[in-house]
């Protein structure tokens, strides 16, 4: 279990907008906050929610059938190691690793990044986000919702993030058969549903998905009761022993359709089939990379072409020899380039495999893939004693006031790189964006109107994002 322990501190309650190496150890999480090794149904209600989305189908509100497929890089990812990097830059701020020319003309990304650059035709970089918060839970709260965190230090953000939005506004407006939301852990850390509750949390599915043993419990029936749908008394009989205060002669029949379609849900083909990596070729996987961060790029690929609307896939914890568990990487936690050797290959290969086979199968107008964390790092190196290894090393701290985005798909113009940084990499020097800017554009994408507004923590009214433009470059 994952135990609360030096985030907290004077630091983190005082200025956010400096960092501290040697306290740090990560984003830490609650109970809530840990992986799941099942398919957990998300929410509350499901019944409601099949209900809306009936009402809106004869309605005719019916969106254009496109998804999301978002990346996520708890920790902060260094922008001066991946998208951004400064080779002029004095030695304290360039550090030693240096840029490739990539397929994109005037795009370079960093030289651990091959594959990447293979592929760069197919993406574009953003590299003028940057927000205030330099935190963990307050900038993923901030980057995911679009407002200012009110408790800097709680592990749940206190407005709507993306992922619950998503759930939230599309409900009835998709295919039922496949969750709207589905990711890899409960929660983002510093993310959530807030006001929005319970029903709009994902789908979880947990464990590694490169293990030979990788299933998603409960995504349908045990055989045996599936074998038995059409037989009322036995699964009336079934019911009873879980809950015997219920009226066994009347439990089918006061089921209304819509809680039948949840059962339909669970049991569906289709999502038992999205869910299937075995019925991917062994070349696909062997291209992803039969590594964890690989099979779960592979499994959003297949989620979204079977018909989720949004999946949140982390990236932590590559499980190789030589990495930390997320991208959190000060001095104290691990060694800057030995972690970016032993880090970068497995991202590379996943990513761009996931971008190429978006393209491959004529998804990229359909699906839009963002890959990004809560923050980028210090510009300036800031060596420190490592608490394993006990030798002095290189490490950048939490940093919000530059940060490097990819997004790939959506039907947008790519190969570009939008804004730029600093000879530095401190500060956004041109096309300065917001967090917004990115949100409003994802919402759009969507068919979401970014101006509606959701329930606040008082039940009051406040908007999906306060400001914040679809970002022109993307449209």
């Amino acid at each position: 279990m994952w135990i609360w322990r030096r985030c907290v501190t004077k630091y983190e309650r005082v200025s956010y907008m400096k960092s501290n190496s040697g306290i740090c150890q990560g984003p830490i999480g609650r109970r809530s906050f840990l992986e799941a090794g099942s398919l957990a149904l998300g929410g509350l209600g499901l019944g409601d929610l099949l209900r809306s989305r009936s009402v809106a189908k004869e309605a005719g509100q019916v969106p254009a059938d496109t998804s999301i497929i978002l990346i996520w890089l708890q920790g902060g990812p260094s922008h001066m190691e991946t998208y951004d990097l400064k080779p002029e830059a004095p030695i304290d701020y360039g550090g030693e690793l240096r840029p490739i020319a990539t397929a994109a003309p005037g795009m370079d990304v960093c030289e651990l990044l091959p594959l990447h650059a293979k592929v760069a035709d197919k993406f574009t970089l953003i590299r003028s986000i940057s927000h205030g918060y330099a935190n963990h839970a307050a900038g993923a709260g901030r980057f995911l919702s679009g407002h200012k965190p009110l408790f800097l230090l709680d592990p749940k953000a206190q407005f709507p993030c993306l992922g619950p939005v998503v759930a939230k506004m599309l409900e009835g407006r998709r295919n039922p058969s496949m969750p709207l939301y589905v990711g890899s852990a409960a929660n983002v850390y510093g993310g959530g549903s807030a006001a929005l509750g319970p029903a709009y949390l994902p789908f979880v599915v947990g464990g590694d998905p490169n293990a030979p043993n990788f299933k998603v419990n409960n995504l349908s029936l045990a055989p045996q009761l599936k074998d038995r749908l059409g037989d009322r008394r036995s699964l009336l009989g079934a019911l009873d022993r879980l809950k015997r205060d219920v009226d066994q002669s009347r439990v089918m029949e006061s089921m209304d359709k819509y809680n039948q379609q949840a059962v339909n849900l669970l049991t569906s083909d289709r999502a038992q089939k999205a869910f299937d990596l075995s019925q991917e070729s062994p070349k696909l996987r062997d291209k992803y990379g039969r590594h964890k961060w690989g099979q779960r790029a592979l499994l959003a690929r297949r989620l979204v072409e079977a018909g989720t609307s949004f999946v949140t896939m982390q990236m932590q914890n590559p499980s190789v020899p030589g990495g930390i568990g997320n991208w959190d990487i000060h001095a104290v936690n691990g060694h800057l380039y030995d972690d970016a050797r032993a880090r970068l290959p497995v991202f590379d290969q996943a990513v761009s495999a996931l971008i190429d086979d978006i393209y491959q199968r004529g998804l990229d107008k359909k699906v839009m893939v963002i890959v990004s964390g809560e923050f980028g790092r210090t510009p300036r190196i800031n060596p420190q004693k490592g608490t394993r290894s006990g030798i002095r090393q290189p490490g950048r701290d939490h940093y919000p006031g530059a940060m490097s985005v990819l997004v790939s798909g959506g039907g947008m113009e790519t190969g570009q790189v939008i804004g730029s940084t600093t000879s530095k990499g401190e500060r956004p020097k041109d096309r300065k964006l917001d967090p917004n800017d990115l949100l409003a554009t994802v919402y759009r994408f969507l068919g979401i109107d970014y101006r509606k507004t959701v329930p606040d923590r008082a039940g009051r009214p406040t908007p999906l994002i306060p400001h914040g433009e679809p970002i022109r470059e993307l449209l």
